[in-house]
């Protein structure tokens, strides 16, 4: 396995929740990383959990102390779930991998990105937006090189150590985008196919004020098909949203916020200008 260059980085962004962990429900664990989301899912009564996304470069100990709060020691998660592979999603996953031994899954149109065959398209500073999106420049492009310990997600949908989930894919932000959801009480684990804070402004990155919108503008590549990811997680009528940016949202903030982003994708999210803008 390649070195990873991530542990070398230090993204100097963080948020008023920086280090926050929320008990969404009896089996889901939100633990804020700087500016991104790390998710533990299953009840800390049960012996098997999984961990989706794995946080910000220089994140691994916050995590591994996080889920040794929750699971106990010596309690390794059944697998690692990618909802993508962008730097603030897999800055951690090498040395959790390691540290865990833990197999990881992602889409089978990310894997280029997660085998050292590409790196993502480049951020868009030029893009329409706040400060965020202005020193993108900045955010790691390359890809990573897991080899043959990630592997691509069931065909038939079904999330490898969580049962009573699916996962749906919601490409736009990147290709092999894939957000969770679970049908008995509709939690959605929404990756940044939406997200609730504003990701290019500064202002609202730091302070977290919420306001469910589209994917980070900067990273984002095709916007048509993240307008229809949108459509197709409101039309699924989630109760709980935990997204990769901002507080999680839940009931009538979630589901008035969701319906109006997308029957107003292009005016609420699509920016005017910017080199991915068609």
């Amino acid at each position: 396995m390649d070195d990873n260059h991530l542990n070398k980085k230090f993204m100097p962004m963080t948020s008023v929740s920086n280090g926050d962990v929320q008990k969404i429900n009896e089996d889901i664990y939100c633990l804020s990383v700087q500016i991104v989301n790390v998710i533990f899912v299953g009840s800390p009564k049960d012996d098997q959990w999984v961990l989706i996304d794995a946080g910000m470069p220089r994140s691994a100990e916050v995590i591994k102390k996080t889920a040794e709060e929750i699971y106990g020691p010596q309690n390794p998660p059944a697998a690692i779930i990618l909802t993508h592979g962008h730097f603030d999603h897999v800055g951690a996953l090498i040395e959790l991998m390691e540290h865990w031994g833990a197999p990881v899954y992602a889409h089978i149109k990310e894997m280029p990105y997660l085998t050292g065959q590409e790196d993502y398209p480049h951020p868009d500073p030029t893009v329409e937006g706040g400060m965020v999106a202005k020193i993108s420049w900045i955010f790691p492009n390359e890809g990573i090189n897991l080899d043959e310990k990630v592997q691509p997600l069931p065909d038939d949908h079904s999330v490898p150590g969580l049962r009573d989930w699916k996962w749906v894919h919601t490409p736009g932000h990147s290709k092999g985008h894939i957000s969770l959801f679970r049908d008995s009480d509709r939690s959605l684990i929404a990756g940044d196919a939406f997200v609730n804070v504003r990701q290019d402004s500064l202002y609202k990155v730091i302070t977290q004020e919420k306001e469910i919108a589209g994917p980070p503008r900067y990273l984002t590549t095709d916007w048509e098909a993240a307008k229809e990811s949108v459509k197709l997680l409101e039309s699924m009528k989630p109760a709980v949203a935990i997204t990769g940016h901002g507080y999680p949202v839940e009931g009538h903030e979630l589901e008035m916020g969701l319906s109006k982003l997308a029957k107003e994708f292009d005016s609420l999210a699509k920016p005017d200008h910017g080199k991915y803008v068609e």
